[in-house]
C-alpha cells in the first residue's frame, strides 16, 4: 500500500485495486480511517479532532492531486507523492 504523504504523525495511503467511490486511507496513532477527497471520514476509528482537522485541511489543498492519483491507480500506474502539510 503506497504512502503518498506523511505529516504530523499521519500517514496517507492509496491502495491499488481499491473499491469505489474514490478515497484515501489515513493512519494516526494506530487508528485508521477511510476518507473522501474532501477530507470527510467515511469509515474508520480516528478519534483525534486535531488529526481529523489536519486531514481535512490537507485534502482541501490537494484534491486535484488525489484525483490524479486515483486515475493512476485505476490505470495500474504507481501513485505520486503529495506534499505534506507544514
Amino acid at each position: 500500500m503506497p504512502t503518498i504523504s506523511t505529516f504530523f504523525g499521519i500517514a496517507i495511503r492509496m491502495y491499488h485495486n481499491d473499491h469505489l467511490p474514490p478515497h484515501f486511507h489515513a493512519r494516526y496513532q494506530g487508528l485508521a480511517g477511510e476518507f473522501s477527497f474532501d477530507g470527510e471520514m467515511v469509515s474508520g476509528r480516528i478519534t483525534s479532532r486535531a488529526a481529523l482537522r489536519l486531514i481535512r485541511e490537507w485534502a482541501a489543498l490537494h484534491g486535484l492531486e488525489l484525483e490524479a492519483n486515483w486515475r493512476r491507480v485505476e490505470d495500474g500506474l504507481p501513485v505520486e507523492r503529495i506534499e505534506p502539510l507544514r
